[in-house]
């Protein structure tokens, strides 16, 4: 029997899952999976996080994804803060800086996640974190504010991770350290993560574990692989797919749960 685990970042609310988001939920629910923290990427995908997480007992979080900067509304801070006000969301986010894709003008990112840092800051909320090819632009906007979260599917160097882990930020680590192409730096930087700062997440429906044995028919991802992620981690640490199970659980209550006991108060 597969022990519990918590999937630290799905996309439930992706079109991926329109058709049998229930079935995807038994075979979380069969895989042990025993909570889940949903990302909103704009306003409406955190309102719709927001309620799935409602519905189904897990949390959410409340943000704007880089990609989605451009589109970030005027009043963007005061439906942020609305959402954030209720219990569900327990982080703000996913905010950050892509300069990878770069969907959004980098002017207009940096803006938009300057904003949501000043915000989870104010809140003392954490913040869920996204930087792709960007680290010297988050550093830089990082040390404007004091808070804590996590850097989440991080997929940077070794200097990146120093930062992240001196700055206080738990460090999220997906399916890409299933990946022998694009995740080989990855897979050497994971014993520089201790125990104590890691978060396990799938990232669903993308970045599904290359090592998955058979490969699904489908190149979706969801959230009952995430052993496939602790396994390969185990295997990098030298330890057991349990134990890193464990400490991503611990991790992810410490960072999270204060939230949902400051909004029950």
């Amino acid at each position: 029997m597969q022990h519990n685990i918590i999937d630290a970042g799905v996309n439930l609310t992706s079109s991926q899952f329109d058709k049998d988001r229930e079935s995807v939920l038994e075979r979380a629910r069969d895989a042990n999976v025993a909570n889940m923290l949903l990302i909103g990427c704009d306003i409406q995908s955190s309102i719709d996080s927001q309620i799935m997480a409602k519905s189904y007992g897990f949390c959410s979080t409340a943000g704007v994804h880089p990609h989605d900067a451009k589109d970030a509304p005027a009043n963007l801070l005061s439906q942020l803060k609305e959402l954030a006000s209720l219990k569900e969301v327990v982080a703000i986010g996913e905010c950050g800086l892509d300069f990878n894709r770069d969907f959004s003008p980098r002017p207009i990112q940096e803006q938009v996640c300057a904003a949501q840092l000043q915000l989870a800051e104010q809140l003392a909320m954490p913040v869920y974190l996204h930087e792709r090819d960007a680290h010297t632009r988050l550093r830089a906007l990082l040390s404007e504010v004091d808070v804590n979260g996590v850097l989440h599917c991080f997929t940077g160097d070794k200097q990146a991770l120093k930062y992240y882990l001196d700055y206080g930020l738990m460090i999220g680590v997906t399916g890409w350290v299933c990946d022998e192409r694009r995740g080989q730096q990855l897979r050497e930087l994971i014993e520089y993560i201790p125990n104590d700062r890691l978060l396990i997440e799938t990232d669903s429906p993308y970045l599904l574990p290359r090592t998955l044995k058979p490969k699904p028919k489908s190149r979706r991802n969801e959230p009952a692989y995430l052993h496939e992620v602790a396994g390969q981690i185990a295997s990098l640490k030298k330890t057991t797919s349990k134990a890193i199970a464990n400490c991503s659980s611990e991790n992810f209550n410490a960072l999270f749960s204060p939230q949902v006991m400051d909004h029950n108060a």
